[in-house]
């Protein structure tokens, strides 16, 4: 038995669930440099839920092609929702994600904390760690035609 490759994935569509951190590592690092409309973010309290609709870069697709898919990042057992560095009143913002991670004990309650480009942050309180990744439309070609570079 072998690991599998972004290659036995082909064309097909994400779809990914994560119950602990080393699992929303990976969603993490297929959501580094993802753009997003401050209109495409929503906390459901009522069903505990925050959910974001992301342009996410496809890095699992063929060498030199610069691809994004539109991929559904929802989050459940969200008990609070905090924002720091974004003016939700500009309805025009779009926000690039850097990183996705999750502070807390084994047993998935604590804190996922999503880090923007240009200092900005959101902190879910989580109950338990429940988070799914999928995309929702077909592959499209970025429309900047690269790969964001941040000079590391």
């Amino acid at each position: 038995m072998t690991d599998a490759t972004f290659e036995d994935g082909a064309e097909a569509p994400l779809r990914l669930i994560a119950r602990d951190a080393a699992g929303l590592e990976v969603i993490s690092a297929l959501l580094q440099d993802a753009v997003f409309p401050i209109t495409e973010m929503q906390f459901v309290p009522g069903r505990r839920r925050f959910a974001l609709m992301v342009n996410r870069l496809r890095r699992e697709a063929a060498a030199g092609a610069v691809e994004r898919v539109q991929s559904l990042l929802v989050f459940d057992d969200v008990g609070a929702v905090r924002s720091q560095g974004i003016d939700r009143t500009d309805r025009d913002t779009v926000l690039s994600l850097l990183t996705v991670r999750f502070d807390g004990p084994e047993d998935g309650a604590g804190q996922v904390l999503l880090t923007l480009a240009g200092d900005g942050a959101i902190a879910l309180t989580v109950e338990a760690l429940d988070v799914t990744l999928r995309d929702v439309t077909q592959p499209y070609l970025a429309p900047s035609r690269k790969v964001p570079d941040h000079g590391v």
